[in-house]
C-alpha cells in the first residue's frame, strides 16, 4: 500500500508540474504573439502601414515592426514562410496569380484605400483640347493596359465593347477610338518619365508616386475596381487568428479613414468604406 501511495503521489506531483509549465509554455506563446512583422513594399504602403496601421495595434498591445521590400516578389516569399505576419503592397488579382504560380496559400484581409491610375499631361489642360491622333503611353502589361483603357472609356475618349471582361480589356476589344489615340505599351517604370514625351501618359499610381508626382495633378484619375485595391494580406491559415481580427478592427476604425483623409490625398477608398 505504502508504494502504491507513493506512486500516486509521485503522479500527481508529475500532473502539476506539467500544468504549470503548459501554462508557462502558453504564456510565452502568447507574448510572442503580440511581437509581430508587417512587411510593404518602400513608399506609400510602408507609409500606411506605419502611419495608420501601427498606431492601432500597439494600441492593442502589439509591437510592431514595419518591414519594407523593394519588389513584389519578396512580401510573399516572406509571409509564407512566416518571416512576417502580414503585408501591404498588392492588389488581389496579382495576389491570386502569386498564389497559383508559387503554391502558395495567403488570403486577403480586407481591402484598403489605394492610389489610382491617373491619365497625365503636360501637353493638355483638359481632354476637350486632345487633339486628334494624340499619343499615350499605357502599361505593357496586360492587367494594368485595361485599367488605362477602362479609364479612357469612363473619360469618352474610347468605346469598349460591353462583352469584353472589364478586367481583361485589351486594344482589340476599342469599338470606337474618337480620337484616333496612338498606344506606345512600356514598362510601368518608364511611364513616369513619358510624361514628358507623349501627348498623355496612363501611370499607375504607386509609379506615381514613386516619381513624386502629384496625384491631384491627373487629367483624371481612375474610377478603380476593388479587385485593383491594394489589401492587407496574411497566410491562409492565420485568416481567423486574433491578430487578423486585430488587423480588421484597426482598419476599419475611424482613426485609420482619418490618417488616410490627411496624409494620402487622392487615395481612392474601397467599397466598404463608402
Amino acid at each position: 500500500m505504502k508504494k502504491g501511495l507513493t506512486a500516486f503521489i509521485l503522479l500527481v506531483v508529475i500532473s502539476v508540474l506539467a500544468a504549470c509549465g503548459g501554462n508557462e509554455s502558453s504564456g510565452d506563446a502568447s507574448t510572442e504573439s503580440k511581437d509581430i512583422k508587417i512587411g510593404a513594399t518602400s513608399g506609400p504602403y510602408s507609409d500606411m502601414v506605419t502611419k495608420a496601421i501601427k498606431p492601432g495595434l500597439e494600441e492593442l498591445g502589439y509591437k510592431v515592426e514595419v518591414v519594407e521590400f523593394s519588389d513584389y516578389i519578396q512580401p510573399n516569399k516572406a509571409l509564407d514562410t512566416g518571416d512576417i505576419d502580414a503585408n501591404l503592397f498588392q492588389h488581389t488579382i496579382y495576389l491570386e496569380n502569386f498564389e497559383k504560380e508559387n503554391s502558395m496559400d495567403l488570403s486577403a484581409l480586407i481591402t484598403v484605400p489605394t492610389a489610382p491610375m491617373g491619365i497625365y499631361s503636360n501637353t493638355y489642360k483638359s481632354f476637350d483640347e486632345v487633339k486628334d491622333g494624340a499619343t499615350i503611353t499605357i502599361p505593357n502589361d496586360p492587367v494594368n493596359a485595361a485599367r488605362a483603357f477602362t479609364t479612357l472609356q469612363d473619360e469618352g475618349l474610347l468605346v469598349v465593347d460591353e462583352k469584353a471582361d472589364p478586367l481583361k480589356v485589351s486594344e482589340k476589344d476599342i469599338v470606337e477610338n474618337k480620337k484616333n489615340l496612338k498606344f506606345q505599351p512600356l514598362e510601368s517604370g518608364q511611364l513616369p518619365r513619358s510624361v514628358d514625351s507623349a501627348d498623355l501618359a496612363a501611370v499607375p499610381g504607386n509609379f506615381a508616386l514613386a516619381a513624386k508626382m502629384d496625384l491631384l495633378s491627373a487629367l483624371a484619375l481612375e474610377n478603380m475596381a476593388d479587385q485593383y485595391r491594394n489589401v492587407v494580406a496574411v497566410k491562409a491559415d492565420k485568416e481567423d487568428s486574433q491578430l487578423a481580427k486585430d488587423l480588421l478592427k484597426v482598419v476599419e476604425a475611424d482613426a485609420f479613414e482619418k490618417v488616410i483623409d490627411e496624409e494620402f490625398e487622392g487615395f481612392g477608398k474601397p467599397e466598404w468604406m463608402k
